[in-house]
């Protein structure tokens, strides 16, 4: 069957109802220059001839990599039971759970997400709405910005150069003051932000880890936040948080990240899952959708859209957000990943992580001319390297050699040109640390 399954008689028929005696002359009111031109289009394929010309398209991206990538997005493992159980039709095609009384299962598998979240986070509330970790952190001060009524918000460099420039994109036409911190030695300056956190701001955002990978204790920099009215923003790694202290403890008001090592592919960039957690007292605040469980009049559990902004699309500019939508499959997803981890697991998966990041520092600063950028923090999984050449010329060497040897700063942070953002997962085997330490050691 052809992709268009009109006949030439029913296009006929159609064009003489609207008085159109070709198709040519239905498009006359176009243009000619604005018309497509005829296109290159090769002859159709048979259904085998089309799996074939796709399998050969794809091996072309089967270069067999040792990916040493991360900046936010990380090769972790994912069990198939994992795609297997999101893959079953009533979780694959269900969509907005608008009508709770048939979508009590999509509610649940919600309802258990916000829990899991609100445990990992140690927050109260959770949502399940948000794109992913860039557009969660801007949520989050608009949020702020309900909470406090102020428009003043203070974000350190330290977080995602990427969320940074998610937000100035989305912020520019607000007129939302945004104002960028500049870190110290890999950590946010306390002394920067004494200086500029003031009655006016309405937020403060940290990342933790941050972009760097170093490790911090924010609970300071929460307390100087409360003291002058302000919330805190921390935008985390969920990985991480079997091992650290969750933001909740710390005295963040408001939790975001981005949720794809929890089970997600990269994918080359999505559909990846923004996570979002609060305290209840700002609830209300929040954008999205909230599933609670309750009782019927005859004592069953039931699960409903507790709080759902569906103002979203009768306010327009008024509205909650108008960016966040149904994430139901990739929180489904977290899910399932989170369950079958379980509490014991997610705690020792974070930190064979973390074992292999300290075994991949060691063994690479042994490489002549390579040491830390920032020797005296703590990191997670990844680090950051001094190189004693421009790391896009290290980076592009290793490739060829079989290497996705990771993030070059200087992209960036022209200062770092010779820096390199390492980052390792469970995926990465001893021998694989040792072929990067040998190939980084060869090239240089």
């Amino acid at each position: 069957m052809p992709f268009i399954a009109n006949t030439d008689q029913q296009r006929a028929e159609m064009l003489k109802k609207i008085g159109k005696g070709s198709i040519d002359e239905l498009l006359e009111v176009i243009p000619p220059e604005l018309r497509c031109k005829d296109l290159d289009v090769p002859p159709g394929l048979t259904e085998q001839e089309v799996r074939t010309r796709l399998a050969n398209l794809a091996d072309h991206n089967s270069t067999n990599l040792i990916s040493f990538l991360g900046g936010g997005f990380y090769d972790h493992f994912i069990p198939a039971a994992v795609d297997s159980l999101i893959s079953r039709a009533e979780f694959y095609t269900a969509y907005t759970p608008y009508q709770p009384e048939i979508s009590q299962g999509t509610l649940q598998a919600i309802y258990e997400y916000q829990s899991a979240i609100c445990r990992l986070t140690e927050m109260q509330v959770a949502n399940a709405s948000l794109y992913d970790g860039g557009t969660a952190v801007y949520e989050a001060i608009m949020m702020a910005l309900r909470v406090t009524g102020r428009n003043r918000v203070i974000i350190d460099d330290s977080v995602s150069p990427i969320y940074r420039k998610m937000v100035q994109s989305y912020t520019s036409n607000l007129g939302i003051s945004l104002q960028e911190t500049l870190s110290r030695e890999g950590l946010p300056s306390r002394k920067t932000l004494e200086a500029e956190v003031n009655q006016e701001t309405a937020a403060v955002i940290v990342q933790n880890p941050n972009f760097f990978g170093c490790i911090d204790d924010l609970s300071d920099i929460a307390e100087l936040a409360h003291r002058k009215g302000a919330l805190l923003i921390v935008s985390c790694y969920p990985i991480s948080l079997g091992i650290l202290k969750p933001p909740g403890q710390m005295g963040a008001d408001i939790v975001v990240g981005e949720g794809q090592s929890l089970g997600m592919h990269v994918s080359f960039g999505g559909p990846y899952l923004g996570f979002m957690a609060t305290r209840e007292k700002y609830m209300r605040k929040m954008p999205g959708r909230i599933v609670g469980r309750t009782l019927d009049d005859q004592g069953r559990q039931g699960f409903v859209l507790t709080l759902q902004a569906r103002e979203q699309h009768i306010r327009r500019e008024k509205a909650t957000s108008n960016i966040c939508t149904n994430e139901g499959l990739c929180a489904l997803t977290a899910l399932i990943y989170l369950s079958l981890l379980g509490r014991n697991g997610l705690p020792e998966l974070a930190q064979v992580c973390a074992d292999k990041a300290n075994y991949a520092q060691s063994r690479l600063t042994q490489v002549k001319g390579v040491t830390m950028r920032f020797p005296k923090r703590w990191y997670f999984n990844e680090f950051v390297l001094n190189l004693p050449m421009a790391a896009e010329k290290v980076i592009r060497g290793l490739f060829t050699r079989g290497i996705a040897a990771g993030f070059p700063l200087g992209r960036y942070w022209p200062e770092m040109s010779n820096c390199l953002l390492v980052a390792i997962t469970e995926k990465r085997t001893k021998e694989d640390i040792d072929y990067l330490a040998h190939t980084l050691e060869v090239i240089l």
